[in-house]
């Protein structure tokens, strides 16, 4: 989610049962769209939402998930530590969008996520690129050759030019 939209979430908003976060955005300006959106947690989210309300029980369900408005600084000092280039909380989202994009998720799924309401036009343009390895393992399912079922309306080239 836009890092406005995250920093509202409470844990009201969060149903492990259904396994979805409810993003409303901010309280008197709504999300980016106005549209208060339903999105699943992925296993990894919820094995920590599920450690973070263990660890923090007291909290009320009105109370916000994330604690820190702002990580930038943080972000920062981790990248540079591990040598690589500053992350912004923009491009986790375009890491989370390109992640499920090359884990099969469609496009307009994603888009959906992400709170964008063009059916993904957006989302393809910007998320919709692929790493080399990514695109070298799905050139490997491609197949032209005929299907093992025979009762397949698929043509040869061979009994077409036959014909």
């Amino acid at each position: 989610m836009r890092k406005t939209e995250a920093k509202f979430v409470t844990w009201s908003d969060v149903d492990l049962d259904r396994g979805e976060i409810i993003v409303r955005g901010d309280p008197v300006t709504g999300t980016k769209n106005n549209e208060v959106r339903r999105v699943p947690i992925i296993p990894e989210l919820r094995e920590l939402f599920a450690a973070m309300r263990t660890s923090r029980k007291c909290e009320k369900s009105s109370e916000r998930v994330l604690r820190v408005n702002e990580a930038a600084k943080s972000m920062r000092a981790a990248a540079g530590r591990i040598g690589i280039a500053h992350l912004r909380h923009h491009d986790l989202r375009h890491l989370f969008a390109s992640t499920c994009v090359e884990s099969g998720v469609d496009v307009p799924t994603v888009s959906r996520w992400l709170g964008h309401k063009d059916g993904g036009a957006l989302a393809m343009k910007v998320y919709g690129h692929l790493r080399q390895e990514h695109s070298a393992l799905q050139a490997q399912r491609v197949r032209f050759a005929l299907p093992d079922n025979p009762g397949s309306k698929l043509i040869s080239f061979a009994e077409q030019a036959a014909s």
